[in-house]
Formats: C-alpha cells, structure tokens, sequence
C-alpha cells in the first residue's frame, strides 16, 4: 500500500485548491450550472496568424443585397478536421465575430474561438468543421443597437451581411461532409446577437447555440424555445447590458424551454474566453444532436 501524505502536505494541497476555486467567476443567477472552469482547452502558445491562415482555407460566397441589386463579394474562411475519413460526416461550428473583427481581410476574424479550435489538441478532441464569415466594416450580422437595454424587433428579413452567412453555411453543406444533425451556432457580442438573430430564422437547422455576451428579440422565443442553448454574459459589461441576455432566457422559459444561462460575477464584456476555454462547454456542444428527420 502507498504511504500516507503528510498531513502538512494535504494541507498546502487543500489551501491551493480552495485559492484556484476562489479566482473563478460564478453564476449569480439564472440556472444551478457550474461556472466555466475557464480550463485551457487547448495548449499554449496558439497558432500564429501565419498558421491560422494555411488551416484556414480562404473563400468567398457572392451575395445579392435586393432583387436585380449586383452581387457583392463576401470574405469566409473554413478550418476541416485534420483528417478525413471517407464516409463519415463532421459536425460544423458556425463562429460569428464582434464588432472589432469586421473588415476585408478576411483574417481578423479568427481570433478567440477559430484560434483555440485550430489548435491540435482541440482538432484531436473535437474533429469538425469551422466557419469563420466576416463581417465588413460598418456593417452588422443583426441591426440593432447593441448598448440599447430593451430588444429591437426581429427585422423580417436579415441584414446583407448575415445573408452572406446564410449563403456560405449552405455552400459548405452541399460541398462538405457535414453532418446535418450536429450543425452548431455561435457568437460573441455583435456576434452574440448574430446568434440570436440567426437561429429566430432558421431553428431547424441548427443542433445547439451558444450566444455570449449578446441579445435577442424576446417575441422569437416560440421559434427557438426547443434549442438547446446556452448562454453567457458577465453581470460586469458595460458594452452590452447583461439585460439583454436576462430576458431573452425569462423569455424561452416562459415559452417552455429549458436553456442554460451562466451569469458570470465580476466578469465584464470578455465572458467568451472562461465559456469557449472551458472544455465542459464544448464537449456540452458537440454531444448536442438534432433527431433525425422523419422517414429517415
């Protein structure tokens, strides 16, 4: 049998622990779900820009602002799993940018989330396709004011940019070897509400959402209220009220629905990096998957 620690040793152990448990942010309300550990997902140092740019192939999708309007080129980028395996089909992440990220390089917008996926040790754990689009300076994938306190009513139709994030998941659906039932949504900021916005038109296309630090039009509830989602923010933003995102989860409730939400305490605008390096989250993610269709 192994010898015993030493009991001064068990104490250090015990004193470390409860400091590392002190320094995470914690719910303060919202559902009973553990913080994000804020756990690296992945190993440090991530991968150069120079890298990001050889594992993300760059490509373009042309879209239509109006009926007879001329098309307008918009900048994509797409991560594949580090190996394919003839016959088998790969879930697909769908990354919606914040507002600093928009331009024409089509490059600024892998940071964070596109960045820690591309590393090796996430590609081993979570093989999958990435979807990077970008939005172009000025414009916005939901227009709406993003400081406002109260919801913008859902336009009827979406604005050109987020068009263009319509046009490029589909041409990835028809090209790659998708899986059409572990199709995932998710955003940060300008992004967050993208993500709110987006899956309000097309629920059925998505297997699970996570919109961070955002918001929605409350009256959309009934139309995503069975997605699994959820949602972060910290109750610190001063960029995007945590409002935003209290009402929209009162509102799927409300509705029936049972989303998950994780309030962060002390954290401000920055609530993506403790939920996308928490691996709970993305294994959460991944194991989400939409039933089959009927008569399949």
């Amino acid at each position: 049998m192994p010898r015993s620690m030493p009991l001064k040793s068990r104490l250090w152990m015990m004193i470390a622990a409860l400091v590392v448990a002190a320094s995470l942010p914690a719910t303060t309300r919202g559902t009973d779900d553990a913080p994000p550990k804020e756990t690296q997902t992945v190993a440090t140092p991530s991968p150069s820009p120079e890298q990001l740019a050889e594992l993300y192939e760059a490509r373009t999708v042309r879209v239509a602002p109006a009926k007879d309007a001329e098309p307008v080129e918009f900048a994509y980028r797409l991560l594949a799993p580090a190996s394919l395996t003839p016959g088998n089909r790969y879930p697909l992440v769908i990354f919606l940018h914040g507002a600093g990220e928009r331009g024409h390089d089509n490059l600024s917008q892998l940071k964070y989330l596109p960045t820690w996926m591309a590393d090796e040790n996430a590609r081993k754990a979570f093989p999958c396709f990435v979807l990077a689009p970008q939005c172009r300076d000025e414009e916005k994938w939901a227009d709406v004011n993003w400081s406002d306190l109260k919801s913008t009513p859902h336009a009827p139709t979406p604005t050109v940019d987020m068009m263009a994030v319509i046009a490029a998941l589909e041409e990835t659906l028809a090209r790659q070897p998708v899986d059409p039932t572990r199709v995932y949504l998710t955003g940060l900021s300008m992004g967050g509400y993208g993500s709110w916005d987006l899956a309000a038109r097309m629920p059925e296309r998505f297997a699970a959402v996570i919109p961070i630090c955002g918001g929605g039009d409350e009256t959309t509830a009934t139309k995503i209220k069975d997605l699994p989602i959820w949602c972060f923010h910290g109750d610190a933003d001063s960029a995007v009220p945590v409002e935003r995102s209290q009402t929209m989860i009162e509102a799927l409730r409300a509705a029936g629905g049972t989303p998950k939400y994780s309030e962060l305490a002390g954290v401000g605008h920055d609530s993506w990096t403790p939920a996308y390096r928490d691996p709970d989250v993305l294994a959460w993610l991944f194991a989400q998957k939409k039933p089959p269709a009927k008569g399949k």
